[in-house]
């Protein structure tokens, strides 16, 4: 495993520039860095920064964002994927990020279940060519995202399995899934290869590891036994320094 940086929060309050953030996460020794939606952000000199400090982007956010829910948004899916390829592809990501959305009133919940699975089925051949993953997201509806239709693991596991596609896989965010009152060992079981990419911060709050309640020796417990061997995406938004945060967390982790 390595660590990888959201750079959204980690080195925000120490850098105003997105690639300062970059340089600063190598010389803090991680792996990786990531970040949420692209089109606001200076892509060239990401690349640039990327390039200089040899760091690996391990994603970024499909953008505009894709409301997989809607039945009736399958082409502004596709093209919304399609149109952040050359993005990823700009800064070496492997990975572009999906949720779901919220559903659209009037259709029930094993229709908008169907949608998501066609929406993703219709998404896949682009990431498929273009040598990528797409990572769908479940995300809490208790805190930060009420409404939205993709909040539970297993339902997102089940989903990415009907899709059938290697390019298609789960973003597990230890978060969001603690947040919904989930236990990892009982939602990931022997499911680990449906999983593409491992985001982490702690509850409540969303601070670093260290700063809430979750069991962090029993996550990554778990994750080394189900044989996640992946980055491990730090999305949390410090309560200390970046670097007081980072120390803090590679002693929750063991990483």
């Amino acid at each position: 495993m390595y660590l990888s940086a959201c750079i959204e929060w980690i080195f925000q309050a120490e850098h105003e520039d997105i690639a300062d953030r970059i340089v600063a996460a190598k010389a803090a020794g991680l792996g990786g860095v990531e970040f949420h939606l692209w089109r606001n952000k200076p892509i060239e000199r990401i690349a640039d920064a990327v390039k200089r400090t040899g760091i690996r982007v391990t994603s970024l956010v499909v953008d505009p964002r894709c409301h997989l829910a809607n039945p009736g948004a399958t082409g502004e899916i596709v093209e919304s994927v399609k149109g952040s390829v050359p993005a990823a592809t700009a800064v070496g990501a492997p990975a572009m990020v999906v949720a779901s959305g919220p559903p659209v009133p009037g259709v029930d919940e094993a229709a908008t279940h169907a949608a998501m699975i066609a929406n993703l089925k219709a998404a896949a051949p682009v990431v498929e060519a273009a040598g990528l993953t797409l990572l769908l997201e479940p995300l809490n509806t208790r805190v930060e995202h009420p409404g939205m239709f993709l909040d539970s693991t297993t339902r997102g596991l089940d989903i990415i399995e009907a899709v059938g596609s290697p390019a298609v896989r789960l973003l597990f965010d230890a978060y969001h899934s603690a947040t919904m009152g989930e236990r990892i060992d009982e939602v990931l079981g022997n499911r680990i290869a449906l999983v593409g990419h491992v985001q982490v911060a702690d509850s409540p709050g969303r601070g670093e590891p260290g700063s809430g309640t979750i069991d962090w020796a029993h996550v990554m417990a778990t994750l080394r036994k189900v044989g996640y061997d992946g980055a491990i995406g730090l999305e949390y938004k410090p309560t200390v320094s970046s670097l007081a945060s980072l120390d803090r967390t590679r002693a929750k982790l063991g990483v």
